[in-house]
């Protein structure tokens, strides 16, 4: 069973992956990656983008698996804002929600 969240009385909130719905809901409000993250056909293959620089979400999560923090990065391409950052994370966890499970 997950653990108890700030947002929910119970743990009925809980969907099948252990995220409290509540907190899902209220990142999507809060984190709307839909005018940063931008695709466009002609611009690295397609790939997802930030604000349509060629820097793309997979560049920004890589960095950040690789241990560079936020700071560091924002250091390292000064036209990203710390907003950015989160809408790359934002959109990959939609992604990621988004994969079909493969059953044990």
């Amino acid at each position: 069973m997950a653990a108890s969240c700030l947002y929910c009385i119970s743990f009925e909130n809980y969907g099948n992956d252990g995220i409290c719905n509540a907190v899902l809901f209220i990142i999507k409000v809060i984190m709307d990656y839909s005018s940063i993250i931008t695709i466009e056909p002609d611009k690295r293959g397609g790939k997802p983008c930030i604000r349509g620089l060629r820097i793309t979400v997979y560049d920004i999560l890589d960095y950040l698996a690789s241990g560079m923090t936020v700071s560091e990065i924002l250091t390292d391409f000064p036209d990203l804002k710390e907003e950015d950052i989160r809408a790359t994370l934002a959109f990959a966890a939609d992604r990621e929600r988004g994969l079909t499970s493969i059953p044990a």
